[in-house]
């Protein structure tokens, strides 16, 4: 199996494989740039075909991460984690327990935090092994109303601020009452960012492998249920992907009517060139890493001096980077992604750690 030849290795810093005979935990953790500060980044468990593939998943993710902090002025660098196997019937105590271990060993280079297929009870089982862990302390909403640690409804804010920016630029709409959105996964993500479309008034199609979320955003909200493969083919204005990546690529690209593809799904570009692609039939693209980094700034200010309303402050503040994403991409004809690493470059590379 290739590293330093891997076709998604970006000169990252620190390449990690973790085991744990005991427990089981077979495990990966990637540390993309450390420039701006110790890198964090979630970690993901899934049941991988094989190595290669969890390797090749962990380096997309981990450099999206710096990209992401970048562009959000965290200050924070890039790092990604997974753990080889299915969640609903390998994961225990102890695996996640071995999995601390494993991050404390690298010393606060990489902070963890969930993603999918992990959460802020197994982050809790991480953090008795290490402190190097964020995304498990209570928060208060705006309202000063106590929420879990859980950086999912943020995340979904993010891209809700995102969508509306994307609409705004695309379609001359001010507003979302009648926008047409497909949402392909409504797990923790989906379901948050389905119930803020349905209060501003959008029109709702959704997909999900989990027919159970399905039905209860069709009996909640009203939305329309439809297969994987028909909610890439609708005739809506947006399209959200908020499931796993490489969603956008040379079978969905012509198949979409959407004017925006705008979701929460990391490594929404199966390659750039499909950046590439979307710019040539008009399709706004709102850079995943961009629209998706509401749930990082909130665990990246946990257990700081800052309130709630800082932190919507902050997450609100991913329109404005879109729309200076979008203006300069217009201005210089060039797609929406490359602006958008060509402004994260600029921040992080032979930057040292951000005050």
């Amino acid at each position: 199996m290739k590293l330093f030849s891997h076709h998604e290795f970006d000169n990252h810093e620190q390449v990690v494989f973790c085991h744990d005979a005991a427990s089981g935990l077979k495990a990966i953790i990637a540390i993309h740039n450390t420039n701006r500060g110790p890198a964090l980044g979630g970690c993901r468990m899934y049941p991988y075909a094989s190595e290669a593939e969890a390797l090749n998943d962990v380096l997309r993710l981990s450099r999206g991460m710096t990209y992401k902090s970048a562009l959000a002025d965290l200050p924070l660098g890039g790092g990604k984690s997974v753990i080889i196997g299915d969640p609903r019937k390998q994961k225990t105590p102890a695996l996640m327990r071995a999995m601390g271990t494993a991050v404390e060993r690298l010393a606060g280079r990489y902070i963890v935090a969930e993603d999918s297929g992990t959460s802020v009870a197994d982050m809790q089982q991480i953090g008795q092994m290490t402190r190097h862990v964020s995304g498990i302390a209570d928060k208060y909403d705006s309202q000063g109303n106590r929420r879990s640690g859980d950086p999912s409804p943020m995340t979904a804010h993010g891209v809700f601020v995102g969508i509306r920016s994307s609409v705004r630029h695309q379609l001359g709409r001010s507003d979302l009452q009648g926008i047409r959105v497909a949402i392909q996964g409504v797990g923790n993500v989906g379901q948050h960012l389905a119930r803020e479309l349905h209060r501003a008034g959008a029109e709702l199609w959704v997909s999900d492998i989990n027919s159970e979320a399905v039905e209860r955003m069709v009996d909640e909200l009203g939305a329309i249920p439809v297969s994987g493969k028909e909610v890439v083919n609708l005739d809506v204005d947006v399209f959200a992907p908020c499931a796993l990546g490489a969603v956008l690529n040379d079978e969905t690209i012509p198949r979409l009517q959407a004017r925006v593809v705008a979701g929460a799904a990391n490594n929404q570009l199966e390659e750039s060139r499909h950046g590439q692609m979307l710019a040539e039939r008009g399709i706004l693209y709102a850079p995943d890493y961009v629209i998706n980094a509401g749930g990082v700034i909130d665990v990246c200010y946990e257990g700081r001096d800052i309130g709630q309303s800082e932190v919507l402050h902050k997450v609100n503040a991913i329109g404005d980077t879109l729309d200076e994403i979008f203006r300069r991409a217009q201005r210089l004809q060039r797609p929406t992604h490359e602006v958008a690493d060509q402004l994260a470059e600029e921040r992080f590379l032979n930057r040292q750690a951000a005050a």
